[in-house]
């Protein structure tokens, strides 16, 4: 069969990435204020040197453009050898500032780097451009690594993709800004925002989450004994005096805990798109990290499966993995198999 005339090959992307990189130039330099002030005055000298024949003139000239030519040449010593690597945290929530650590490395085995920015860019442009995360380095050794972070909130849940980092200095004069582009894409998963839950007795609220499932008696909280640290186990269980004496964690076992279980609710079919929807993954997110925290067995429900219940980071990563991709209608994400957010 034929093959459409507008159908495009998967490789075509990657080759036309690859040439738009051939054809980017190496560095761009871009003039400051100051600069286009001594670029005026250096034009003023040379104009007033040919009138005028005076060799102090012709001296000045010479002076003025080997102060350009020592600019660029130290810019470019600063920018040869940085290396940006990105640190994302294990889970990003939207509406909430989220630490993200950048690496900042000079390659250079003699020169130092000074006054480098890092500009990190996301596929998706900031509606302004001065709003785009920075770091700066006053000052990297050769053969350094500097950690600087930065605030990341997004608005909403979901993929988000890092495109870019634009690397920037206006060492040593402050008359260029020369830039260059490190392309270091990266993918990270947005999970939905985080509201405090006051007590149990908002689970089972109109926004069709938090049905409860009545544990088997026997379910208390008294404690029968201690047992090592387990991965997902709330910190107030933990038993100091005895994780001391033994030099490892170990925590208060509760008379039936493996028993509690909570099945949460989310309606995926018949509810339009819209801020309403968004408020009930919100709210069904809310009481999975909550009832997870407090050591219960949480299993999620909607219209298209079941999550069965289970604990520990693993289990809570899958369920809100799930949450931040949710969708109204059929467009939702499989319950099987869903892939865990992308971390450091």
């Amino acid at each position: 069969m034929d093959r459409p005339r507008n159908s495009r090959s998967p490789a075509h992307s990657p080759l036309r990435e690859r040439i738009a990189r051939w054809l980017r130039p190496p560095r761009a330099l871009r003039p400051t204020r100051a600069g286009w002030l001594f670029f005026a005055i250096t034009l003023g000298v040379g104009f007033a040197a040919l009138n005028t024949g005076n060799n102090l003139m012709y001296l000045v000239l010479s002076l003025m453009l080997g102060f350009l030519l020592l600019s660029g040449v130290l810019s470019e010593s600063s920018l040869r050898g940085i290396r940006v690597r990105r640190r994302l945290p294990r889970e990003l929530y939207a509406n909430f500032e989220n630490k993200i650590v950048l690496e900042i490395s000079n390659t250079q085995r003699r020169v130092a780097a000074f006054a480098v920015v890092v500009e990190d860019r996301r596929a998706t442009p900031e509606k302004d451009a001065s709003s785009r995360p920075r770091a700066f380095a006053l000052r990297i050794g050769a053969g350094e690594t500097l950690r600087r972070a930065y605030s990341f909130r997004p608005d909403t849940r979901g993929r988000v993709e890092f495109k870019e980092f634009r690397v920037f200095t206006r060492f040593p004069f402050g008359l260029f800004s020369k830039s260059l582009i490190l392309p270091t894409s990266q993918n990270a998963l947005v999970y939905p925002a985080l509201e405090p839950v006051r007590g149990m007795q908002d689970f089972g609220s109109p926004r069709d989450a938090g049905e409860r499932v009545p544990a088997p008696s026997g379910s208390g909280a008294d404690a029968i004994g201690l047992r090592d640290y387990a991965p997902g186990d709330p910190l107030r269980r933990i038993h100091w005096r005895a994780s001391m004496r033994r030099r490892a964690l170990l925590v208060r076992e509760a008379e039936g805990e493996h028993d509690a279980e909570v099945e949460v609710r989310l309606r995926t079919r018949g509810v339009p798109p819209g801020e309403r929807f968004e408020r009930s993954v919100i709210w069904v997110a809310s009481e999975i990290a909550t009832l997870l925290d407090a050591g219960s067995r949480v299993a999620l429900r909607t219209d298209e499966g079941l999550i069965d219940a289970g604990a520990g980071v693993r289990h809570r990563a899958r369920l809100l993995t799930y949450l931040a991709l949710v969708e109204p209608g059929d467009d939702s994400p499989s319950l099987r198999d869903e892939p865990l957010a992308e971390s450091a």
